[in-house]
């Protein structure tokens, strides 16, 4: 079968990268300030504090394609924790025992990770000026 969006693909992956980052920051922003939403924030020095803190991080180093990689492996294992931490207790499958987007993100990070940042990034941008200042000293 023709892959016929093959020329948009990197450009639906950064997309994608993008969205992801700002969704998990979202989670963490919610858990540390209760914004967006109604909820009181966690406490900072506990296992959801900390949680916050490489949601809110970590989506937004995904979002923006600085250090997306690392951060995205980091925010990778951070889903596999919660998901054993906190659903598997109730059963192993994900669409019963409110997993599902723990497994979801885990994979999607991991892709990312794999992958790397992409077009539209910093670290893309990052990588342009060091190429441009190595040949120049060259």
């Amino acid at each position: 079968m023709e892959r016929f969006l093959a020329p948009l693909s990197p450009y639906l992956y950064a997309i994608l990268r993008i969205v992801a980052g700002i969704m998990f920051a979202m989670h963490g922003s919610q858990k540390l300030f209760g914004i967006p939403g109604d909820k009181d924030p966690v406490e900072l020095a506990s296992l959801m504090g900390v949680a916050g803190v490489i949601e809110l991080v970590g989506g937004i180093l995904i979002a923006i394609g600085l250090f997306a990689s690392i951060a995205a492996f980091i925010c990778s294992g951070q889903m596999a924790v919660a998901f054993f931490m906190s659903h598997f207790p109730q059963g192993w499958n994900p669409l019963l025992n409110g997993g599902e987007l723990s497994v979801l993100y885990c994979f999607l990070f991991l892709y990312i990770a794999s992958r790397g940042a992409g077009i539209w990034s910093l670290d893309s941008l990052l990588s342009k000026t060091k190429r441009k200042d190595s040949h120049r000293f060259a």
